[in-house]
């Protein structure tokens, strides 16, 4: 049995037995029960026709056991049966004992045995229970503290890659080679960040908008643009599984990276606009929109160089979904997935 400092915030029916560690104190505590179930018997004596000599006995044992545990249940059956037996059984104030008087003590003593033997079993059973809940707790724990490291490591792993890239491009003298060493440690220090906040232990969806906020924010800090002005829109229940996650928000990174090279090159300032809604047919529809030059007329994104829309379109139909960009007042960026997303 645990004991009761152990067990504080446990239901009350776990607590049971209290003041096992304190054996007198639950003696005591047995005895007082006694003594006022003797003198309730007494009290209400004329109110009984003969018999029903343990009436008020019977309960003791039963609180006894369950308070203070099994042997001061028992205790409480032997003084309850013995006083029983003296004073209203027979004739009082003596110990007779005949064919009916031992019958009547022997079910006494099985009613007892099995009144204290239940509820040793239960309380047994609810100190197994508890144990397994503290250790599943304990185990979820573990789990828990081993995927954040696991997490942890992992993003780490992806930003010193993303910084090995960084150093690598400052030895490479072809303008090309430099600015796709600098896209791909762009792509890992995103991805990095994505992987740190985006997975629960427990693979619960996350909100959308406490995800795409943070990483729009450090697309535009990576940029070193400060006069690019980003918000996000989308309703506060929005979810999505992190399988469908991540390659939406490297979508949306891409696309606001995009709108920063490309939308806003060569004039100061510009605002983009990030929003997530629901479609007719219950697929999520992403849009990045920003004021900028626009796209010209007979874009195709399968006709451009940029690796950076092309793998935006790549994962878009990862998800059995669609990407595109729109022209118009500035560009807009838009990405269908499937309801089933």
């Amino acid at each position: 049995m645990r004991k009761p400092d152990e067990s504080a915030g446990a239901p009350l029916l776990e607590r049971l037995p209290i003041a096992v560690d304190r054996p007198g104190l639950a003696t005591i505590a047995t005895l007082a029960l006694v003594a006022a179930a003797l003198v309730a018997r007494f009290a209400a004596d004329p109110l009984f026709p003969t018999g029903f000599p343990y009436v008020t006995f019977f309960p003791v044992v039963i609180l006894a056991s369950a308070l203070f545990g099994a042997r001061q249940g028992l205790l409480s059956g032997v003084l309850g049966g013995l006083l029983s037996w003296y004073f209203f059984i027979g004739a009082p104030d003596r110990f007779e004992l005949g064919s009916g008087i031992a019958t009547a003590l022997g079910f006494y003593a099985l009613v007892v045995g099995t009144d204290v033997l239940i509820i040793h079993w239960m309380q047994r059973a609810n100190a197994k229970l508890a144990a397994e809940r503290e250790r599943s707790r304990a185990l979820a724990d573990t789990r828990e503290l081993l995927f954040r490291e696991l997490q942890h490591r992992v993003s780490n792993n992806l930003q010193v890659v993303a910084a090995l890239l960084s150093l690598q491009k400052r030895q490479v003298g072809d303008a090309a080679a430099r600015a796709a060493l600098d896209e791909a440690s762009r792509r890992m220090a995103v991805i990095g960040r994505i992987s740190r906040q985006l997975y629960d232990p427990s693979g619960r969806a996350r909100d959308v908008r406490s995800l795409l906020e943070p990483l729009c924010a450090d697309v535009v800090d990576a940029s070193g643009r400060k006069d690019v002005e980003v918000r996000v829109t989308c309703a506060a229940d929005e979810e999505l599984a992190p399988d469908a996650a991540i390659p939406m928000a490297l979508i949306v990174a891409e696309s606001v990276a995009n709108a920063i090279e490309h939308g806003f090159a060569g004039r100061d300032g510009g605002r983009i606009e990030v929003e997530l809604s629901r479609g007719a047919d219950g697929g999520v529809v992403v849009e990045v929109r920003d004021d900028g030059h626009g796209v010209p007329d007979g874009f195709a994104i399968d006709q451009q160089a940029s690796l950076g829309l092309r793998i935006a379109a790549m994962l878009a139909e990862q998800l059995r979904g669609s990407f595109a960009l729109i022209g118009g007042a500035g560009t807009t960026a838009r990405l269908v997935l499937p309801a089933t997303s």
